[in-house]
Order: C-alpha cells, then sequence, then structure tokens
C-alpha cells in the first residue's frame, strides 16, 4: 500500500506543480509583452478562470469519487456517472462560451476594466472562455483517468499540457508577435493536449471507465457536487481571498504593499500545488477502500495523506523562510526598498499557515473520498470564505500589514481544530 500511495501521490503532486508554473510563465510572458496594461487584463479575468476550474473540478472529481465507490459495490448505474459528468461539465462549459463570444467588454467591465484595460484584455477575454468547455471536459477526463489506476497518464496530461502552454505562449506572443490573441489561443489550446493524452487511456483497453450514453440526471450531477464541493471551494477561494487582501494592504501599505503581496500569492500558488497533488493523489485509493468498507485501509490512507503534506508544509516553509530575503529579490530587480521589506517580512509571517493548510486541503479531500458531504463542506466553506474575510479585518485592524499576513494561519489553524474534531467521528 505504501508504494502505491508514493506512487500516486508523487505523479499528481509532479502534475500539479507543473500547473502552477505554467500559471506563472503565463503571467510572466504577458508582463514582457504588453506591460502592466496586459497584466492587469490578465489578473481582473484570473476570477473567471478560477471559477471555470472550480466547476470543473466540482463535477469531475465528484463524480469520479461516486463513480469509483458504485463501481467498487458493483451497482449497475455506476457508469451513468461517467457520461452524466461530461455532459454537464460541457454544458457549465458553454455558459463560459456564450458570455465570452457576446459580453467580453462588459464582463470586464464589471471586473474594473477601464478603457486602455478594455481594448487590451477583450481578445483575450473572448477567446479564452470561448475555450470552456476544453478546460472543464479536461478536468473531467483527467479525474477518471486517475481514478482508473491510471496516475502516470493523469500526471502527464497535466504536465505536458501545461509545458505545451508554456512554449506555444512564448511562440505565438514573441517570434509572432500575437499579443494577448496568441496567450489566450496558448491558454485555450492546452487543455485539448490533456484531452487527447487521457483518451489514450480511456479509449484503451485497460480503461474500465465507459463512457456509455444515457439520459443526463441532474440528481446524479447534485450527488456529485455535494462530494466534489470541496474541490470547488479550493479553487474560488483563492479569488476572493486575494480580492480582500489587495483591499486591506492598499490602505495600510500602499502600491508596495499589494506588489508584496502579489509575490506572496505567486508563491502560494506553488505551494498549494503540492498538497493539492496530495489530495488528488490519495483521493482514488481511500474511495476504492471505502467502496470495499475496508476501514483499516481507509484510516491508514487517510493518516498517511496527512502526515504528507504536514511533512511537505515543514520543509517548505524552512525554505521559504529562510530564504525569503533572496527569493524576494529575483521578483524586485528594482531594488525597491519597501517592497522588499514587507516581501520578507510577509513570506515569514503568512506562510506559517501552509502548517496547517495542507492538512486542511487533504482532510476535506478525505471527507469527500468517503462521501462524508458535511465534513468536506465544513471544512471548505471555513477555509475558504467564512474564518479567513473576518481573520484578515480584524487581524489587520489590531496589527497592521503583520495581522493581514497572519490572517491566513489563523484561518487555517481555527479550520484544523474543527476538521479534526469531525475526524474523531468519522473512520
Amino acid at each position: 500500500m505504501n508504494r502505491t500511495f508514493a506512487k500516486y501521490v508523487s505523479l499528481n503532486i509532479l502534475g500539479m506543480v507543473g500547473l502552477s508554473c505554467y500559471i506563472l510563465a503565463d503571467s510572466f510572458f504577458i508582463a514582457k509583452s504588453q506591460g502592466a496594461a496586459g497584466l492587469t487584463s490578465l489578473n481582473l479575468v484570473l476570477p473567471v478562470y478560477n471559477l471555470i476550474f472550480a466547476i470543473g473540478s466540482m463535477i469531475g472529481i465528484g463524480s469520479a469519487i461516486r463513480y469509483t465507490i458504485a463501481k467498487t459495490r458493483e451497482l449497475r448505474d455506476a457508469d451513468n456517472y461517467v457520461f452524466n459528468s461530461f455532459f454537464f461539465a460541457a454544458a457549465a462549459g458553454l455558459i463560459f462560451t456564450f458570455t465570452g463570444l457576446f459580453f467580453p467588454e462588459q464582463l470586464l467591465r464589471l471586473l474594473g476594466a477601464d478603457d486602455e484595460i478594455v481594448r487590451t484584455g477583450t481578445a483575450y477575454t473572448r477567446f479564452f472562455m470561448s475555450c470552456g468547455p476544453l478546460f472543464t471536459l479536461n478536468y473531467t477526463a483527467n479525474a477518471f483517468v486517475r481514478n482508473d489506476n491510471a496516475p502516470n497518464t493523469a500526471m502527464a496530461a497535466t504536465l505536458i499540457s501545461s509545458i505545451f502552454n508554456i512554449v506555444l505562449d512564448y511562440i505565438l506572443m514573441f517570434p509572432l508577435k500575437m499579443g494577448m490573441s496568441g496567450a489566450a489561443l496558448a491558454t485555450g489550446l492546452s487543455p485539448v493536449v490533456g484531452i487527447l493524452i487521457c483518451s489514450l487511456h480511456l479509449f484503451s483497453e485497460k480503461c474500465t471507465v465507459k463512457i456509455k450514453p444515457c439520459i443526463p440526471s441532474p440528481g446524479k450531477l447534485i450527488k456529485s457536487c455535494q462530494v466534489g464541493f470541496s474541490a470547488f471551494a479550493g479553487e474560488i477561494s483563492s479569488g476572493v481571498i486575494t480580492m480582500t487582501f489587495n483591499f486591506l494592504i492598499l490602505g495600510l501599505a500602499g502600491n508596495n504593499g499589494v506588489a508584496a503581496y502579489g509575490i506572496i500569492a505567486n508563491i502560494a500558488l506553488v505551494t498549494v500545488a503540492f498538497f493539492n497533488g496530495t489530495a488528488q493523489g490519495s483521493q482514488p485509493l481511500i474511495s476504492r477502500s471505502f467502496g470495499e468498507r475496508n476501514s483499516p485501509d481507509v484510516r491508514k490512507l487517510r493518516k498517511l495523506s496527512l502526515l504528507s503534506a504536514f511533512s511537505i508544509a515543514a520543509v517548505l516553509y524552512a525554505v521559504l523562510a529562510v530564504f525569503a530575503d533572496g527569493i524576494t529579490t529575483v521578483f524586485n530587480p528594482e531594488g525597491n526598498t519597501e517592497l522588499q521589506n514587507y516581501s520578507v517580512t510577509g513570506i515569514r509571517l503568512y506562510f506559517t499557515g501552509i502548517l496547517f493548510s495542507g492538512i486542511n486541503i487533504v482532510g476535506s479531500s478525505c471527507f469527500s473520498a468517503v462521501e462524508n458531504v458535511r465534513g468536506a463542506f465544513t471544512v471548505s466553506l471555513l477555509r475558504g470564505f467564512v474564518l479567513i474575510l473576518p481573520s484578515a479585518f480584524i487581524l489587520s485592524a489590531v496589527f497592521g500589514m503583520n495581522g493581514v499576513w497572519l490572517a491566513y494561519a489563523a484561518a487555517e489553524c481555527i479550520t484544523s481544530a474543527v476538521m479534526f474534531a469531525f475526524m474523531k467521528k468519522e473512520y
């Protein structure tokens, strides 16, 4: 079991870290090619990107969990979860397509864009959102492949599509000088690569996942979304936290404070990828054991998952705390002293939260894997919205910028206490 666990988790961590690096590269290329206006356009539509990923992961991961458990228990309608997932993932993606094709300017203005940003970002927004079904279907395909004993293929799909995006980004934006349209084209085509790689497994003889057409079932969708909500909350909460922190920091420290948070937020993308990889790697194994009603294996796998998350968090924090000054310098080529000080202090305080957030992300996934909707929903809601917002406002009022940095850790710490209380009643 330990070797299987290590294989699943390590491959998913590699895939998720690759995905986070693609996001960083996308931001870097757009900033280099289009300057501040291009980067602002990208940042404004990032919450929409988060929403597409959140819906895709909720439907895909939730359906894969329900399918795995139903298949293990040999329920007759298990295969219906597969077609149901692909149907509703595509339907959800089409809503974004419609919005992107007909209302890109209005969406940008709603998100706060002025005339210059609308001119810069309209083409990017239109094309990127028109590919909505590709993103949601890619997430769904990846979830089913991972749950069908093919973590290598799932990892390869995520990693290769990310590398494809980075390379195509560079080619289209610089040698071909396509600007924001080139960035949008690269982003929109990358999930096609992921889907094609997943299809190598889904249509192979080894695959046990059967995509059999059936009448779409809203009931099955709801059941899937219940256990997939933790994945949804994990994706969407980052947008809420970013907007809240930007608002508070702007009033406390101005643009240099916001820039410092930008550095921290970019690093956080990579740290969270480690925990998402751990969660997504352990979920199929836990769901399978739960479907077999093998409580000892469920408990062992959950313990391995939580210990892995905490160990990874401890190593990451040690690295970040020791090298905070050097890391900041990479993002601060102009040598802005105020930005340097804010960022170094921020890294050392903010990332104390990963000691708790890692086990919260994994713990929430463990709840979902055993169909504990209440536990998964509670943990996701607490860490994503309920605790982080009041923590940020209260601690910033008392401790200023240090309070903002510590709000993340405070919210995650309280969430951990609640999560372990739930686990005492669980397997």
